[in-house]
């Protein structure tokens, strides 16, 4: 299952909900200001990002820049609890199924959470194949 975690107010958030939609492909869509992000959470988009913090948290946050936050510096329990207390820190919005994530909105990149099965749909009107050929 897909899961979109985003806040009211970003645009990036809004595209993201209207590809799925137009895609019909389902998703869970999580506001990270309406729900605490639970320890699992936090842990699994760690554990997805090939940059590590780099890809979904904003260091130009208001509290990273005020506060001097090292986020490095934090073990992954602190890390999780900064986080859970802070999720203005979080990019947005943050796509994560079970095997990847994808922070922000991009167009060519979104394409990845196209299950299998619709991608040859997919194809059809949208042209280009091959960087689908070795996606599995």
């Amino acid at each position: 299952m897909i899961k979109i975690y985003t806040s009211p107010s970003c645009s990036s958030c809004k595209k993201v909900k209207k590809w799925f939609k137009d895609q019909n492909i389902p998703y869970v869509e999580k506001n990270i200001f309406a729900t605490t992000l639970s320890d699992s959470e936090i842990k699994e988009i760690l554990s997805k990002s090939e940059n590590g913090t780099d890809d979904f948290i904003s260091t130009r946050s208001k509290i990273i820049k005020e506060n001097d936050v090292d986020i490095d510096s934090m073990n992954v329990n602190e890390f999780v609890d900064f986080v859970r207390n802070n999720p203005s820190v979080l990019k947005r919005p943050i796509i994560v199924d079970d095997k990847r994530i994808q922070t922000g909105y991009n167009e060519e990149e979104i394409t990845v959470f196209i299950p299998r099965n619709k991608r040859v749909e997919f194809l059809k009107c949208h042209g280009d194949c091959s960087k689908f050929l070795d996606n599995k």
